[in-house]
């Protein structure tokens, strides 16, 4: 406090000596600006020049800024500005106190200006007669001083703060030495802490030796004398010639470190520690301290096993559980207590736990799931074996009762050799002598049980060992639980799949398809492909992803297939399709986020699911594709090259907002090959998209291959090991419909022209050999045509298809088309268009951007065609086309 008080009192003496100094040279410098100015040569002769300030101005910045003052004011005696540092006073009268520099003599005061309060002085301006004719002031304000004062102060503030630091740490480091050198203590408080210390020193049930560095026993409390069995002299003695061991003498003579070493000392075992002082002391000496351990070794061998069983939990934690497998659960299981718990282990468990359903009840029917710790010629029950187990067994017990039992000597156990006494011969005789049976329990269920069995010298099973099986047995327990019910979901996620998936692809002649599915390591996915014949010889291929895995996934896959195949029975273009399905996928999520499941949670929307939609026209061979955020599909022309249709990208499903979909098309020779996949081909992590469309392009190049050799080719070169992803693979070859097959007719609108139509149809069925099927097919082409020629618009067009059935298609431009209705009693329509549906196996319509195209399939034989009776009943009914 007096350091500062006198660091504060030198830095106000200070400051206010700087503040006078300044002030008394703004008062020496002002007053010489001022005299310099004014006995300035030619001064007089512009004062009395046409315009002073316009002469002198210039000068008096010039001479202010050289002089540092604030301004360089002259005025003449009637009190008129003629400079000024600032410009507006220019021309004005002041009144100051300048009557003493008018009468001839300089001077300088304190006074309150133009420019605040200031230092000023003024000198007068006088001619060659000595006269006074003006007078030139040079101020320099309070505030110029105070900022020269100020900015010396943070000087004088540091300096303070310097001299304050530095005696602050003088002070400290002499308060140190003072209190390192008492301990901070008086002479009364030293004393008391000794007479405590030598209490606490002899009173603590643990030895305590102090020796120096040569050597000697410098102190030793009453228990260290107790247990190395000291004499009464033997503080300052060298420690070799107290009598003590070899071993524990040579450690308190040296400067070794020591941390609970054992030594023996007569009939104790001692643990010493040993710690050097000299970080605590100026005296270079050890203090050690003995322990007697004697009675704590057989807890130390207890707490060791102990310690081996937690870690061996934790190991098995680590293990158990790390597929969700029931069987490979229960096989980490047995492993997991092999050898470091038992030396054998087998697991029984329920048949419908395997099979991943709820165990009913307790069955002591159990199938041997694993086996751990035996060679190949054990005699205990095999691994797969189904084993009934006897009543009154420790394993009957414990799955009737749900609890453990113990079995420490298996040759005093009756109740364990009833189950198969021969074996239970063969296993004594195997050297197996003790068991301890666990059951396998979660949430109350007993799904089977663990047998743990000791053999040769292994220590028998106690009551310990039981506690520790159990907790071993628990934490497996809801593992396999866990896998029980992956197994279970896994296996309806499998069966719902399945069903939705295709099991096979239709008979149909444009293509010829081969195809394969893989699915991802998680299991059941969303990913399916389709082969849909279309009228008109054409065909459309989907392939389609659902993201995720397990029942949602599937569901939502079938969801999807099923809504393609009602939209294709409609024979949409492409766009229009995948357009309306992402409506459709929009309002299922929608419904979905409104709809809560039994548990009260709301169903997972199907955003994320991509689809691609071809179709291929076997008459024209032309493709034409639309996609929802789906990898293109790959053409392969006859001669092997490859390139990807790609039609504009698309948002996935659901994701669309009404957005237009594109189409694009091509037109393919004959043997040309369409490749359309999941994505889950491309995925791969150590390459890019265009690395892996460039190696799908390699695995699907080549000419003459078939499509069976090209997804095979496939699947082996870009997946080498199975995908996180699922995989979907179609591959299609074209065929072209023979041009004898296809037969086209103009039609003019006019109802004359049905006639020749139909008879030149008719030729071409006979040179078909369809002769058979000729009256029906004439009369759908008279009721198709008949329609488009009234009702339909220009051009009117005929075409008939030989595939596998005969297809009778009438185009127009019109884009209304008939439809089935009941007639009235006193219409007096016919019921032609009721004919053709009755005729033919089906028809439909479909349209395009020119118009329409009503079709007709019809069976090659004649077994379709109703009968006369059957005829004559039709045209006693109700019905009617309306036709439009």
């Amino acid at each position: 406090m007096l350091v500062i008080l006198l660091v504060a009192a030198a830095l106000v003496a200070v400051v206010v000596q700087t503040r006078r100094d300044t002030m008394a040279d703004a008062r020496h410098r002002t007053l010489a600006a001022a005299e310099s100015f004014a006995h300035a040569p030619g001064l007089v002769a512009a004062l009395n020049g046409p315009d002073p300030s316009a002469t002198l101005q210039p000068l008096a910045e010039e001479t202010r800024k050289a002089a540092g003052v604030d301004a360089l004011i002259v005025y003449k005696l009637d009190g008129i500005t003629l400079t000024h540092s600032d410009v507006s006073q220019l021309g004005k009268h002041v009144i100051g106190p300048y009557a003493q520099a008018a009468e001839g003599e300089a001077f300088t005061r304190t006074f309150n200006g133009a420019l605040g309060p200031s230092v000023i002085s003024a000198a007068p301006v006088k001619d060659a007669s000595g006269q006074v004719v003006g007078i030139v002031s040079a101020p320099v304000t309070v505030e110029s001083v105070q900022k020269t004062v100020n900015r010396q102060l943070p000087v004088f503030l540091v300096s303070a703060g310097a001299a304050v630091a530095l005696a602050a740490v003088g002070a400290g480091l002499v308060s140190r030495r003072l209190s390192r050198q008492t301990h901070g203590l008086g002479p009364a408080e030293m004393t008391r802490m000794y007479e405590h210390h030598d209490a606490v020193l002899h009173a603590v049930r643990e030895g305590v030796l102090i020796t120096g560095a040569d050597g000697r026993l410098l102190l030793a409390n009453d228990e260290a004398r107790r247990l190395l069995d000291l004499p009464a002299d033997a503080e300052g003695r060298p420690v070799d010639s107290l009598g003590l061991d070899a071993g524990t003498a040579e450690l308190l003579a040296s400067d070794r470190i020591a941390s609970d070493e054992v030594h023996l000392a007569a009939d104790r075992l001692l643990s010493l520690n040993k710690r050097s002082t000299t970080p605590y002391g100026v005296h270079r000496t050890s203090v050690v301290t003995l322990r007697d351990t004697t009675e704590l070794r057989t807890l130390s061998g207890r707490a060791e096993v102990a310690r081996g069983r937690l870690r061996m939990l934790y190991d098995a934690g680590m293990r158990i559980g790390s597929t969700l497998d029931v069987s490979h659960t229960a096989e980490e299981l047995a492993q997991s207590a092999v050898p470091g718990f038992a030396d054998v282990v087998t697991v029984e468990l329920q048949d419908l736990v395997l099979r991943g359903e709820e165990p009913s009840g307790a069955s002591t029917e159990l199938r041997r799931s694993a086996v751990a710790g035996l060679a190949e010629d054990h005699p205990l029950y095999p691994v797969g074996q189904l084993i009934h187990f006897v009543p009154g067994t420790p394993v009957a017990t414990s799955v009737a009762d749900g609890r453990s039992v113990l079995e420490p000597d298996l040759a005093d156990a009756p109740g364990w050799q009833g189950q198969d006494v021969a074996r239970a011969r063969r296993i004594l005789d195997y050297g197996i002598h003790s068991l301890a049976v666990v059951p396998l329990q979660a949430r109350g269920v007993v799904l089977g049980l663990v047998n743990f069995w000791r053999a040769g010298d292994s220590p028998p099973f106690d009551r310990e060992d039981l506690a520790f099986a159990e907790e071993l047995a628990g934490r497996a327990a809801v593992s396999i639980d866990n896998a029980r019910r992956y197994t279970r979901e896994h296996a309806t996620a499998v069966t719902l799949q399945r069903s939705l998936m295709p099991r096979g692809v239709p008979a149909q002649d444009s293509l010829e398809v081969a195809h394969r599915y893989l699915p991802a390591q998680a299991g059941v996915g969303g990913d399916w492909f389709d082969v849909i014949p279309l009228p008109g010889a054409r065909v459309a291929l989907v392939v389609g992803d659902v993201v995720g895995h397990g029942l949602h996934a599937a569901a939502t896959m079938g969801r999807l297939r099923v809504a393609i195949h009602n939209f294709s029975t409609l024979d949409l273009p492409p766009d229009e399709l995948v357009s309306h399905l992402d409506e459709l996928v929009a309002r299922i999520d929608v419904q979905d986020e409104d709809t809560e499941d039994a548990e009260g949670s709301t169903q997972p929307a199907i955003t994320g699911a991509t689809c691609l939609y071809v179709i291929y026209d076997a008459v024209c061979g032309r493709v034409t594709a639309a996609t929802a955020g789906h990898p293109p599909p790959a053409l392969v022309h006859p001669d092997g090259t490859v390139t990807f249709l790609r039609p504009t990208v698309s948002p996935p499903l659901g994701l669309g907002a009404g957005m237009p979909v594109e189409t694009a098309e091509a037109t393919l020779p004959e043997g040309s090959r369409l490749v359309l996949y999941t994505d889950g081909l491309l995925q791969n992590r150590t390459r890019d998209l265009d690395a892996a469309l460039e190696a799908l392009r390699q695995a699907v190049a080549g000419a003459d291959r078939r499509p069976e050799e090209v997804c095979a080719g496939v699947m082996e070169s870009m997946l080498s090991t199975r995908p996180d992803d699922d995989v979907a693979l179609l591959v299609a070859q074209t065929r072209l419909l023979a041009p004898e097959h296809v037969a086209e007719w103009d039609v003019e609108p006019d109802p004359a022209a049905v006639g020749p139509v139909r008879n030149a149809c008719a030729r071409k069925l006979e040179e078909w050999g369809l002769d058979h099927i000729s009256f029906g097919t004439e009369l759908i082409l008279s009721e198709l045509i008949t329609n488009a020629v009234r009702y339909g618009k220009v051009p009117i067009h005929v075409r008939l298809l030989l595939t596998e059935t005969l297809v009778c298609e009438v185009s127009d431009g019109s884009s209304t088309a008939p439809h089935i209705r009941r007639a009235k009693d006193t219409d007096e329509g016919g019921r032609g268009l009721f004919l053709v549906a009755r005729y033919a196996e089906r028809w439909g319509t479909r349209y395009s951007t020119r118009g329409k195209t009503i079709w007709a399939s019809q069976s090659l034989d004649s077994s379709g065609a109703p009968d006369d009776e059957a005829l004559g009943d039709m045209f006693a009914g109700e019905w009617d086309d309306l036709e439009l």
